[in-house]
């Protein structure tokens, strides 16, 4: 996912975010991953990740190198709330 698309909230309401680098990474199975925003309210959400020297699909058995991902979630809980 590209930086612009998990940016584009800006001052969200809830926030969550890692960066993670690593000189050499190996996945043993291929990791199942999921993100769920729930709730009865209207918001705009976004969760993904940036990703360098590590594909959106990694293979198991095979070590990466010089990774680095940023991840971020985010969520407004009313889109049109801008309490600037």
């Amino acid at each position: 996912m590209a930086r612009d698309d998990i940016d584009r909230i800006d001052r969200p309401d809830v926030e969550i975010g890692a960066v993670v680098k690593a000189k050499s990474l190996r996945f043993e199975r291929v990791p199942d991953v999921d993100v769920a925003f729930t709730g009865d309210e209207p918001r705009e959400q976004v969760s993904g990740s940036e990703r360098e020297n590590l594909p959106d699909q990694v293979e198991p058995g095979v070590t990466y190198r010089n990774v680095r991902v940023r991840w971020r979630a985010a969520a407004k809980i009313d889109p049109g709330d801008d309490r600037g």
